[in-house]
């Protein structure tokens, strides 16, 4: 059984900065291609940034290119979310995501295992 618990959230000014952490149970972490999604109220899920496990390629939702950095410890089974220069658009619900398929990262469909999320949310 695969398990993965957010940490990390919280209330930040504009401008300011984040890291948010994603512990991730299972022998086969090297394996997961991971990624970040986010939900904002009354809006649907949408991509973040996510890490595939065969190449370590990422890629980004175009608004976070340049703000966001996702990256993998392998010795902690850990994925990090490093958000900086962060923005009140940026406020939603984070949930990092694991999946055993190689595929297409910005889609949820090929996610097998979800946390229950994080809440981000950046005043103005």
């Amino acid at each position: 059984q695969v398990q993965l618990v957010e940490s990390g959230g919280g209330l930040v000014q504009a401008g300011g900065s984040l890291r948010l952490s994603c512990a991730v149970s299972g022998r086969t972490f090297s394996r997961y291609t991971m990624a970040w999604f986010r939900q904002a109220p009354g809006k649907e899920r949408e991509f973040v940034a996510g890490i595939g496990w065969t190449d370590g390629r990422t890629e980004y939702k175009e608004s976070v290119k340049g703000r966001f950095t996702i990256s993998k410890d392998y010795a902690k089974n850990t994925v990090a979310l490093q958000m900086n220069s962060l923005k009140p658009e940026d406020t939603a619900v984070y949930s990092c995501a694991a999946s055993v398929a190689i595929g297409d990262l910005t889609n949820s469909r090929i996610y097998n295992y979800w946390g229950q999320g994080t809440q981000v949310t950046v005043s103005s």
